[in-house]
């Protein structure tokens, strides 16, 4: 994609090993090794949602109870926030569903696979609780976004506290009984810091520079007038001139270069239809 900055980066934070460490010795590292794995996939599935939206991750950072986003999230439609936000759970759906697919063809594989697949499941149920950072509790504030962001971020916040109560006393009953889940402790933890931050988006910001020193090909693209600016900034390539041979209809309405669709793109109405980014159109009274 072109020049998309800042680039997709990985950090891992210390405690992730100390407690990859403890895992270790209480025989759980398989259980842990599996839950890094598809943490991963779940923020990357998030990036490559977010990218098609027009916006791309700037860091995942992987700690002891998963994994954070950051980035700056100005701008994004509720529409587009959900789809981001499902792009995670629905990864971990389907790779439940693989493993599941592989035990009916191969049962042979059950005892290597299983850990894998019930993280899956996990992941995708607990992700969709209504509490924020979740995505589960970002798909509820942006649902109710339109309806007064205090407000949605009063209720949000009500709900996440909830929930990491409602986890703090599964833990309590566990080290009651003599056998505390150390794990809930951990992720009532991180719904308690969660509900202070979160993770971010960043829009995408475009150079040319680099691959014009050294010559890049011309990708035309026959396009709908009526297609918005979000839409069309899926036919972007890092290797190719974007141009859009725009039609109202059956008719030829006009070309739309990359400079003149990305002065769309930077003006960060991604519900305009690209025809308003004509020449022509633009100078009308």
């Amino acid at each position: 994609m072109p020049g998309a900055e800042p680039r997709l980066r990985f950090r891992i934070h210390p405690l992730f090993f100390a407690y990859g460490i403890w895992t270790a010795f209480s025989g759980e590292l398989m259980v842990f090794l599996a839950a890094a794995v598809a943490a991963v996939g779940h923020e990357c599935a998030h990036a490559f949602a977010a990218r098609r939206m027009g916006y791309t991750l700037d860091r995942i950072v992987l700690m002891p109870y998963g994994a954070v986003i950051s980035g700056d999230i100005g701008g994004i439609s509720p529409k587009q926030e959900c789809f981001v936000c499902l792009a995670g759970p629905c990864f971990n759906a389907a790779a439940a569903l693989f493993f599941a697919a592989l035990w009916w063809l191969y049962p042979e594989t059950y005892p290597y696979t299983d850990t894998a697949a019930y993280v899956s499941v996990s992941l995708f149920l607990v992700n969709l609780l209504p509490a924020y950072p979740l995505d589960g509790g970002r798909m509820l504030f942006a649902l109710l976004r339109p309806h007064g962001e205090a407000r949605a971020r009063r209720i949000c916040l009500l709900l996440s506290l909830l929930c990491a109560l409602a986890v703090l006393a599964y833990f309590i009953a566990g080290a009651a009984a003599g056998k505390p889940a150390w794990s809930a402790l951990l992720f009532c933890i991180f719904l308690l810091a969660g509900m202070f931050g979160g993770g971010r988006y960043s829009r995408i910001r475009f150079s040319r520079e680099k691959s014009f020193s050294r010559g890049v090909e011309e990708r035309r693209v026959a396009l709908s007038a009526d297609r918005s600016v979000g839409y069309a900034v899926r036919f972007l390539r890092e290797d190719k001139y974007l141009v859009l041979v725009l039609f109202r209809g059956e008719e030829f309405a006009g070309e739309l270069t990359e400079e003149e669709f990305l002065r769309g793109v930077s003006a960060g109405d991604w519900t305009l239809p690209v025809g308003e980014l004509l020449p022509e159109f633009c100078k009308r009274p």
